[in-house]
């Protein structure tokens, strides 16, 4: 059976948190993942894990690989796992072209291969060796780590949505870690990483709303997913799973500028696929079917559509 994750920061002040890590316990949660977008950065939150829950298995969901250079990466993941010895997970990977380029003013190229470098520099760097080598999209010279983790080697996830991705999560990495998708698309994703060796990890990014009002739930939701699907790399997603046709008039009519439009042309089907809703015990065996497919850990995202009390959704979606 996987495990129940929750998404930090808990929505409390930062400086707050730590009676919210301590329910996560004691409800039976198992780790904590975090994320950096336009938020919190990706590794705080878990400092914060680290001092008040020291029970949490820790990760992060994800951490940019073009956004901090290969040797800051290697000193904070190193740092991350000496507060967390042998409980921090890192997940990286490519972002996305709004984050890395429009507000990083980072060029967006070759993602693929700027992960692969950036997991395959950790993998040495990590160890305390010395790094000097030149990869396909980087060059590291004669770096070496001053505080390398003091125990065991650091599991590396990446983020991946289609094959290339999945492929390398597998082959190179300990796994994948995986958002916005539906639990039957979990079998599809799950296979192509399995297929590349036993024993790895797939980390899933569930958007969840325990709220029986199913039409304020699915109207707040299109708004929510429409901002992802439009980005470049989840529309391909998208198209690759198959959802082209159900799909096809919203894309056409959000490119025309028709963005009302292009929500209500938004099956509701899309929302029920990509965001659990509904009683709490429906979540609870809708999540249940992501872990059944091939999900190793559940890393919920309480998605407050309708004005739900998130800590009262962290209750009650507690693993049972």
């Amino acid at each position: 059976m996987g495990n129940y994750a929750m998404t930090v920061p808990l929505p409390l002040a930062l400086d707050n948190q730590q009676a919210g890590f301590r329910n996560l316990v004691e409800l039976g949660y198992k780790e904590a993942w975090s994320s950096e977008a336009n938020g919190p950065d990706a590794f705080m939150p878990l400092v914060l894990g680290a001092v008040h829950a020291p029970e949490l298995r820790l990760g992060t969901a994800i951490v940019p690989a073009f956004t901090r250079g290969p040797a800051l990466m290697a000193q904070s993941v190193a740092t991350m796992a000496a507060i967390a010895p042998s409980r921090f997970v890192l997940g990286i990977g490519s972002s996305s072209n709004v984050i890395v380029e429009s507000w990083n003013g980072i060029p967006f190229q070759e993602p693929y291969k700027k992960t692969r470098d950036l997991v395959r520099f950790l993998k040495i760097a990590l160890t305390g060796e010395k790094v000097d080598a030149e990869f396909e999209t980087m060059q590291v010279k004669g770096f070496r780590l001053g505080m390398p983790p003091p125990t065991e080697r650091v599991p590396i996830l990446v983020a991946a949505l289609r094959e290339g991705m999945l492929r390398l999560a597998g082959q190179e990495g300990d796994g994948a870690i995986i958002n916005w998708l539906s639990a039957t698309d979990v079998k599809t994703v799950s296979k192509i990483v399995h297929d590349q060796g036993s024993e790895k990890e797939i980390v899933a990014r569930i958007f969840v709303c325990p709220n029986e009002d199913s039409a304020t739930v699915r109207l707040q939701a299109k708004r929510a997913i429409a901002s992802y699907l439009n980005v470049p790399v989840y529309r391909k997603f998208h198209e690759w799973l198959g959802r082209s046709d159900v799909l096809g008039e919203h894309w056409k009519l959000w490119d025309s500028g028709d963005r009302a439009g292009s929500l209500e042309a938004m099956p509701d089907s899309v929302v029920d696929d990509l965001i659990v809703h509904g009683t709490p015990k429906q979540c609870r065996d809708h999540i249940d079917r992501y872990i059944e497919n091939g999900v190793t850990t559940a890393a919920l995202m309480i998605m407050p559509f309708g004005g739900i009390d998130p800590y009262q959704a962290i209750e009650d979606l507690a693993p049972r």
